[in-house]
């Protein structure tokens, strides 16, 4: 069960986790959210420091009502805050926050850094972002298309945009639980070929499929499923303007919803450009669950400190 697989570990990819096990996880954050947290408190007299490196809304807000709903004490640290502004090393700062606290959830840059803060530390560290991969927003994205679908087995998952951290997770959670992924990106922003690799490694378990292409409207033909992300990353320096030219075929647009599956549902991992990847009438349109999307970020949350803690 996955339950003893993250009891007292480090969150820091999907890698870690069977389709089994990210099924049974899914599974049981819809039972946590349908059944709420009353008297169920393994969180409780610990504290869970929040070390943010990158802005954010969503992943903060849910994170802190996700440890509070579970008894523990939110300790929001703001990376310009620390001595780390002046020069302390991340291992350092990772090594006396573990002397402090009962674990850390941390947003950051490269997964390498990640990986050391993971490796400095005594107490269970969570990826709320890297550059690498978004591996909490997989788990909200897995809860909202059971809730949809009833199912994940064969379902057409096509993601339109940036090969980015997002896509990674996605692609990550879509193969291992048996679905046809199609990624649609323009020609150089492809996802990395290590985990295009991996996930091809997925499909040969699960029975799922994978498919890499730069034409949009072939990646959402039929699909029961369109996720789209910000054109240009955090932290990018590609012009914006550049950008917008290349990735315009990929907007996600009404013109896009009539290829895809009568019943497809529209996802967005938020913050949204508007007029952008997506357009007013399909992000507010019948078709979009982007808002149930946004909160279950704390629901699959709320199940992740839960299966650690425990």
């Amino acid at each position: 069960m996955v339950k003893h697989v993250l009891r007292g570990s480090d969150f820091l990819s999907l890698s870690g986790l069977s389709g089994n096990e990210l099924e049974d996880f899914v599974y049981e954050s819809c039972r946590l959210k349908k059944e709420g947290t009353k008297g169920f408190r393994p969180l409780s007299n610990r504290s869970i420091g929040l070390l943010f490196e990158k802005p954010s809304t969503r992943t903060r807000v849910s994170f802190e009502v996700a440890i509070l709903s579970l008894g523990g004490h939110p300790l929001v640290l703001q990376a310009e805050e620390l001595q780390m502004r002046r020069g302390e090393t991340i291992e350092d700062t990772a090594k006396v926050l573990s002397r402090y606290l009962d674990g850390l959830v941390v947003r950051t840059f490269g997964q390498k850094r990640l990986e050391s803060i993971a490796a400095s530390s005594d107490i269970p560290v969570i990826n709320a972002l890297s550059d690498e991969c978004h591996p909490c927003q997989a788990l909200a994205d897995m809860l909202t298309i059971l809730e949809y679908k009833g199912e994940f087995r064969q379902l057409e998952l096509s993601y339109l945009g940036d090969g980015n951290n997002v896509t990674h997770s996605l692609m990550r959670a879509g193969t291992k639980l048996g679905m046809n992924v199609h990624i649609a990106t323009p020609c150089g922003h492809e996802p990395m070929d290590s985990i295009v690799s991996e996930c091809e490694e997925y499909c040969e378990i699960s029975g799922g499929s994978l498919k890499l292409t730069d034409e949009p409207f072939e990646a959402a033909e039929n699909a029961d499923i369109l996720y789209t992300d910000v054109w240009v990353s955090m932290g990018s320096s590609e012009d914006a303007d550049e950008a917008r030219s290349k990735f315009l075929p990929f907007q996600v647009n009404e013109k896009m919803l009539e290829v895809a599956s009568d019943d497809v549902i529209v996802m967005h991992c938020l913050p949204a450009h508007r007029g952008e990847e997506i357009t007013d009438d399909v992000i507010d349109g019948s078709h979009s669950v982007v808002w149930d999307q946004a909160e279950n970020r704390l629901h699959a949350q709320i199940a992740l400190l839960a299966m650690i803690y425990g």
